[in-house]
């Protein structure tokens, strides 16, 4: 026998009608910009040979516990657990760098092509403190390269496309930074320095540094605490550290982008906040208005990734960035929104007949590639002509009790307001000479 569930008419309070804290709707008149960036992105994949991957949105916690670092802020604090049925530890992914990796591993990507590419935009989720430009729930583009070799022209390669996408977006006052974190050979030894420089300031950290100074010494560089900012100028310079590979490795980088003539500026506290990142890592910031959102796309080298999660040692470089930033900083310097594409034919019907009938006349219209909008909840004429020069439509296609018992239709050009009556079985032909005579 089957129970039955009592309803709960609970009235929902006005602060469970709003968005979680830290995420947002993005309405329809937000979309424009959503569409240009995603338009930009796809046209520049396309052009330099970049694969769409589309990974869960839950992943294993093991996959970033492991690749990004259990002493990361990110993993440390910001994920979202997901109570499950089971026993498995699930998150909202908080990245999207570890879960491609994770599907380049399972699926055995690297036996298709030595050499991978590619792209990706979808949702992540941070449990941190909401601010300008920075969501709990924000939308993330990446460019991922996986396999082949570790040349620093991949590295260049990366650089040069998050700067194109910059530049198309029409975005201002680009600053890149540089840096070169070495490898497993150097890295101990920078460690060590950069220990023993903090080492008498320990006292004077935040509560957080003074934990990383044992477990995560780089992570003192990342440090955006008031009490720790003070220190970073003097620490040891990573680059005078750098073994041989990695510091030939860096100075090819520089000189392919010397070679694009890209303008960059090496900032030896330049880090990065995830552990998985080696050799070269980048950040690109923008001066005046829109800096203060932060990095826009930023990224590095993480050739130990894959084997961190099981694999074997990968060469790859990549960068991400927010969508909801790039708005940000595109709004703060004055750009305007994309224009909308307006539908060049409107049509409106007089009368309940002619109504019933549109829907078809539109289908045919669609059908033929053109692009056609209507009003068909409003009865005014007057209304609808209203509606259709508020639209942007070149031409008003107007359909009454007369035109269906005639088996025509009025053509009316909403420029000139010169109209005339056609078939009805040529208006497809009819329109197609209008618009291309406009």
């Amino acid at each position: 026998m089957r129970k039955k569930i009592k309803s709960k008419n609970k009235k929902i309070s006005k602060e469970e009608l709003r968005a979680p804290r830290g995420m947002r709707d993005i309405l329809p008149s937000e979309q424009i910009w959503w569409d240009k960036i995603s338009k930009e992105v796809n046209e520049l994949a396309g052009f330099y040979n970049f694969n769409r991957i589309e990974t869960p949105i839950l992943e294993y916690a093991s996959v970033f516990e492991r690749g990004v670092g259990e002493e990361t802020d990110m993993v440390g604090k910001e994920m979202y657990f997901v109570k499950s049925k089971g026993e498995d530890r699930l998150v909202l992914r908080p990245e999207g760098t570890s879960p491609i990796a994770r599907a380049y591993l399972e699926h055995h990507l690297g036996r298709t092509a030595s050499l991978q590419k590619f792209f990706y935009r979808g949702p992540m989720f941070r449990h941190e403190r909401p601010q300008a430009g920075r969501f709990r729930q924000f939308t993330q583009i990446g460019f991922e390269v996986m396999g082949g070799s570790n040349d620093p022209i991949y590295d260049a390669e990366i650089i040069l496309l998050c700067d194109r996408l910059l530049k198309n977006l029409k975005i201002k006052n680009i600053v890149l930074k540089i840096n070169s974190i070495g490898c497993r050979i150097c890295r101990p030894n920078y460690k060590r320095h950069l220990q023993s420089y903090y080492k008498n300031k320990e006292k004077k950290l935040c509560t957080d540094c003074q934990r990383r100074l044992k477990t995560n010494p780089l992570r003192l560089l990342d440090c955006k605490h008031d009490n720790c900012q003070q220190f970073k100028a003097d620490a040891p310079n990573f680059l005078d550290k750098l073994c041989n590979g990695c510091s030939s490795h860096f100075k090819s980088v520089l000189e392919y982008l010397e070679e694009l003539k890209m303008p960059y500026s090496i900032d030896s506290a330049l880090v990065r906040g995830l552990d998985y990142y080696n050799r070269t890592v980048f950040e690109f910031f923008v001066e005046g208005p829109g800096s203060e959102f932060g990095a826009l796309p930023a990224g590095g080298r993480y050739d130990y990734l894959i084997e961190m999660l099981g694999g074997r040692m990968t060469p790859a470089i990549g960068a991400a960035v927010g969508i909801e930033r790039l708005i940000s900083v595109m709004k703060a310097q004055g750009l305007e929104a994309p224009p909308r594409v307006h539908k060049k034919v409107f049509l409106i019907h007089v009368g309940e007949l002619a109504k019933k009938k549109s829907l078809n006349l539109l289908e045919s219209l669609r059908s033929a590639g053109i692009s056609a909008t209507e009003a068909l909840g409003r009865d005014s004429l007057k209304t609808q002509l209203r509606l259709a020069d508020r639209e942007g439509a070149r031409l008003a296609l107007i359909f009454g009790q007369k035109e269906i018992f005639e088996q025509s239709i009025i053509i009316r050009d909403l420029e000139t307001h010169l109209q005339e009556s056609v078939r009805i079985d040529t208006i497809v032909d009819e329109v197609r000479k209008r618009l291309k005579s406009h």
